[in-house]
């Protein structure tokens, strides 16, 4: 094999490992389980679109398939430990799909897989039971791409 075909190999392969390197990463991260759980302080940055990072590509841990904040009536504070539901009919009616608790830190957020065909209702119930029903349904998981830009933030008693 001549000199010169042995660079162009060297690179080319060098130029797929880090491909494939580069790649991996992005796969890792999806692969990574990022559930919500009542009590848990980890979370962080209130308000602000889970998937900015979350996502492909971006710098966060794990592919959100949903992601939100909730707060008290204030507005101000967080409204920790409570749950997100998603029903297929709205004010909590029809079938049931997922649950999805909020953690100590007043986020919620999951990498499992959601299916939004058809729109799912959300239901957010606090830690002391209160029932707050959003009368639209959902067709993304970006809960804070809307919620504190174009509408009010997701708040409960």
């Amino acid at each position: 094999m001549s000199q010169k075909k042995i660079v162009l190999f060297s690179v080319i392969l060098i130029a797929t490992a880090i491909t494939i390197q580069s790649c991996s990463h992005y796969d890792i991260g999806k692969r990574e389980t990022k559930i919500s759980k009542s009590g848990d302080d980890e979370s962080h940055n209130n308000g602000q679109n889970c998937m900015n990072c979350h996502s492909t590509g971006g710098k966060g841990e794990g592919w959100f398939e949903l992601a939100g904040s909730v707060y008290k009536l204030d507005m101000a504070s967080h409204n920790p430990n409570g749950k997100i539901f998603l029903y297929t009919d709205p004010d909590g009616q029809g079938t049931l799909k997922y649950t999805i608790e909020v953690d100590g830190e007043g986020n919620f957020y999951t990498t499992e897989t959601i299916n939004f065909t058809g729109g799912l209702y959300p239901v957010h119930q606090n830690s002391n039971g209160n029932i707050k029903y959003m009368q639209s349904p959902i067709i993304s998981g970006q809960c804070n791409s809307c919620h504190n830009v174009t509408t009010d933030k997701i708040w409960n008693e």
